[in-house]
């Protein structure tokens, strides 16, 4: 059992706060990410006890993992995760490299316009009809939980949308598996 000393978990309660609301914290969240990185093992033992699963994902950050999701939580899970592969899509189109897009590119108000109206059957589900709605109900969103910053020009992606990512790969892999299946 690790010895936890609380003395030495100075941002504990920003850290539980953002861990606990679904935040991701990555490196651009210096502070808390450094009194997490070097106390890793007394983190995540104090959030285990608390019934909590600190995960430190290798590409700079750090959430709670849950097994838990509210229909609410789901509908915002699939506006992200559709706007990423929607991103990734547009980028490839253009001949970029996507994954090096989607993180360089800053998504402004006109890109997330293009967006919608190029995906309109896709976004209408979801009841996203214009750019203003994208950026409200989804950027304005990832920015709460630490997936993405705002900019003045914009908004940036930040390394915890490698979540997605992986979701997006196996989900098209499963998809792949199962057309060899039917071969």
């Amino acid at each position: 059992m690790t010895n936890i000393n609380l003395t030495d978990l100075s941002e504990l309660q920003a850290i539980n706060k953002k861990l606990v609301s679904g935040y991701h914290i990555s490196e651009q969240d210096t502070t808390l990410w450094q009194q997490l990185d070097q106390n890793i093992d007394a983190y995540q033992a104090l959030f285990t006890a608390l019934g909590h699963d600190l995960i430190h994902d290798a590409r700079g950050f750090y959430y709670l993992g849950s097994d838990e999701s509210t229909p609410n939580m789901g509908k915002i899970s699939r506006a992200i995760a559709l706007t990423i592969y929607i991103l990734i899509e547009h980028y490839a189109n253009q001949g970029k490299d996507p994954l090096r897009a989607l993180f360089d590119n800053v998504a402004d108000l006109e890109l997330m316009q293009t967006l919608v109206q190029m995906n309109k059957h896709l976004f209408d589900q979801l009841e996203i009809f214009s750019g203003s709605e994208l950026r409200k109900d989804v950027y304005l969103r990832m920015v709460r939980l630490g997936l993405a910053k705002e900019v003045e020009q914009g908004f940036v992606l930040l390394a915890p949308v490698y979540r997605y990512i992986d979701a997006l790969m196996e989900v098209n892999d499963n998809n792949f598996d199962e057309l060899e299946d039917e071969v």
